[in-house]
């Protein structure tokens, strides 16, 4: 199946789909695939454990369309307001505007063939329906294959009702997944008795064989017997069969040790999956020992209560949905829930805010890494946080510190209405909240939308003031200048970051955010012509990232200093420095430094003779700006060598031949246009290099223009760079 190809950690959609092995199942697999090549939307549906999950993968991985079969892991949404985003972000897709994720789905698949795997429908119908609905309405090339316990009710589904596995086939999974403990299983009459008594539901098989180590399977069988005796009253009536999965994992639950039922219950508390640290902390304590926990965990794997997942940023661990929810339902009857939320609460208001400090270090990959694998967590911390009585101020401090989540790894639309939310409540905790107010009112400029972010940054500036916090006002004032520069403010943009630069010195801040100040100065004043002051300026925050092995704002520095280079006919020079950052900007899912880089590459690659190539750069540029926002945020400043590199263009290659270049350029998706970029001497031979490079001039005043070392760019989603 393909899975988006995108920078970073695995995703919770790449993650295993079920525990169990495919086994079996070929005559279901057959006719599954034959109702998906005649129908648009399909809904797997049947009790819990049964397979729905793998037989969907397996079908819709044969499908083949045209654009691929895309994976969209709903068990960790809990809020039905985020799921339209979770298929956004499934898809690999950025979009920085204000556009709603409905919108940007309907904009960036038309016209693609593509066949969208939702997976655990139940627990959000409604809005599944209502996403679904429009979608295929919309997009008449797209196909769902849907999957949960109950169908979606929407015109023109079709369903697929999924029974358990036959005996035969029953039997071959207890034995295979013997076999992965290192344990031989005959096909005899106890194991198919118990097999018969597990209904054939695979995830009970698989429980059940899990305790092979210790029982056999004569031992399985009599103690299952009990276990069903007593709930069917001794009668022999068949249990409906999501009571026999209920009472399988119930079985497993009671074969337990005390601390392993604990475990169990307290690990429900996580949303998607979770690392050692994180299951160590929150659910330590009253019985059971922080030291325990990997013991305890270890059992539970080998149990097949939980599972472990491989992810970029080290080794992860799930549980399923079914057993997850059973863990739930003992947390919640042992009135220990709340206490476990509220734990699962500070362990990531923690996280979030080490990430924050660490942004400012070498370790930016690994905090995005971090970031991106815990996502599904910092939601459900959010979540707690804005529905809880009194914890509104919790969740504006825990949406303003992943400021660098939002705004330098792709999230603008995600943190705006984490944003919003926080700041709908009332909180009698003034820093939060101006925290939450800054943050907001710079993802707003990010996303070109002037008026709500000079709405927020007045309003954070005047409370700022009232309670005397020098710290939001400095960010205040620098984020008010950050919006004048991108609405073409000149002076007032200069006027306000140097301001907001010498409070930061006055209060001894230092971070990312502060150098990001002096590289937007330094635009400004490359914008009004001083280039030796520009360049002076982002050298010197170039030497402070390296002290600190920072990478984010040195590549917008490199950015800035890439147009110097230019300005003054250092070609070479500048495509270097853009190379460098775009290469590191795209790694950072960082949609507007990308573009912004492929903006000023095309305008190098004009100026070194190749109008064919910078054309394509221009139409592969003009494809990526409706997800950013407003082109060159509709600043004549900004504006001006894209101008340039048209009018250069147009000229050499005539306005047919130009158009055309256009058009072949807009044809690439955002992978391919970075690639090609990057690649620029390995695609020059598709139009020959004209005119040979002139002499490069020497710097006048700015110092010598040094090739950077590798420099990882990542937008600090400022507007300078």
């Amino acid at each position: 199946m393909r899975v988006p190809q995108r920078p970073g950690p695995s995703a919770d959609g790449n993650l295993p789909l079920e525990l169990t092995p495919f086994v079996g199942r070929s005559a279901e697999l057959g006719e599954l695939s034959r109702v998906l090549e005649s129908g648009r939307l399909v809904t797997v549906t049947g009790a819990g454990g049964v397979g729905k999950s793998r037989l969907a993968a397996r079908a819709a991985a044969g499908a083949a369309p045209r654009d691929g079969v895309w994976r969209v892991d709903l068990a960790p949404v809990r809020d039905p307001e985020f799921v339209d985003q979770a298929v956004v972000e499934a898809l690999g897709l950025t979009d920085h505007t204000t556009r709603l994720p409905h919108e940007t789905l309907v904009d960036q698949l038309a016209g693609r063939r593509i066949l969208l795997l939702l997976d655990g429908v139940e627990h959000l119908v409604d809005a599944c329906a209502e996403l679904v609905t429009g979608l295929l309405r919309q997009l008449p090339d797209l196909a769902v294959l849907a999957v949960g316990r109950r169908s979606l009710g929407v015109a023109g589904e079709r369903l697929f009702p999924l029974g358990p596995l036959g005996e035969d086939e029953a039997v071959e999974l207890f034995a295979e997944c013997a076999g992965r403990q290192g344990l031989q299983v005959l096909d005899c009459a106890e194991v198919r008795e118990v097999c018969r008594r597990l209904d054939g539901i695979p995830l009970a098989v698989e429980l059940a064989a899990g305790r092979l180590r210790a029982l056999s399977p004569g031992q399985l069988l009599a103690r299952l017997d009990d276990r069903f005796r007593l709930l069917t009253g001794g009668g022999q009536d068949a249990l409906p069969r999501h009571r026999t999965l209920r009472t399988a994992i119930g079985w497993s639950h009671e074969l337990c040790t005390p601390a392993e039922r604990l475990l169990w219950a307290r690990l429900s508390v996580f949303a998607g999956t979770f690392d050692l640290e994180a299951a160590e902390y929150v659910c330590s304590g009253d019985g059971l020992a922080a030291e325990e926990v990997l013991d305890v965990l270890a059992e539970l794997l080998a149990q097949s209560v939980v599972c472990r997942a491989e992810a970029g940023s080290g080794v992860r661990y799930r549980m399923l949905g079914t057993v997850r929810a059973y863990g739930a339902d003992w947390l919640a009857a042992a009135g220990d829930a709340g206490r476990l939320r509220r734990r699962h609460r500070d362990w990531y208001m923690g996280l979030a805010t080490w990430c924050e400090l660490e942004w400012f270090s070498p370790r930016q990959g690994e905090v995005a890494a971090r970031v991106e694998a815990e996502l599904a967590n910092l939601r459900a911390a959010l979540h707690h946080c804005l529905t809880e009585p009194d914890e509104a101020h919790l969740g504006q401090y825990l949406a303003g510190s992943l400021w660098f989540c939002w705004a330098g790894c792709g999230r603008l639309s995600e943190g705006r209405r984490w944003l919003e939310r926080s700041l709908e409540l009332d909180s009698e905790y003034p820093q939060s909240r101006l925290k939450a107010l800054w943050v907001l009112g710079y993802v707003a400029i990010l996303q070109g939308d002037a008026v709500p972010a000079l709405a927020a940054l007045r309003e954070c500036r005047a409370e700022a003031e009232l309670a005397a916090d020098p710290t939001a006002v400095a960010y205040a004032e620098h984020r008010a200048g950050c919006l004048a520069l991108v609405t073409d403010d000149m002076a007032r943009a200069e006027t306000l970051l140097r301001s907001a630069l010498v409070r930061y010195q006055e209060i001894g801040e230092l971070n990312s955010n502060v150098l990001m100040g002096q590289v937007e100065l330094a635009m400004a004043r490359a914008f009004l012509g001083d280039l030796p002051d520009a360049v002076r300026l982002c050298e010197d925050v170039r030497r402070v990232c390296e002290d600190h092995g920072e990478r984010w704002a040195r590549s917008y520095a490199l950015y800035v200093l890439a147009y110097a280079a230019w300005q003054d006919g250092e070609h070479a020079a500048a495509r270097k420095l853009l190379t460098d950052c775009l290469g590191h900007a795209h790694g950072f899912r960082d949609l507007l430094g990308s573009v912004l880089a492929i903006e000023l590459l095309a305008l190098v690659t004009a100026a070194q003779g190749d109008p064919t190539e910078a054309a394509v750069l221009q139409g592969a540029a003009g494809r990526m700006w409706p997800s950013v926002g407003l082109p060159l945020f509709g600043s004549a400043y900004y504006n001006a060598p894209h101008q340039l590199c048209e009018a250069t263009a147009r000229r050499a290659l005539g306005d047919e031949r130009y158009a055309e270049c256009v058009r072949r350029g807009a044809l690439l998706d955002r992978e391919a246009a970075v690639a090609r970029a990057l690649d620029y001497f390995g695609v020059r031979a598709l139009d020959a290099l004209s005119a040979p490079r002139g002499p490069v001039r020497q710097r006048r005043e700015g110092g010598d223009m040094r090739k950077p070392a590798a420099s990882p760019t990542r937008k600090g989603g400022e507007t300078a760079g």
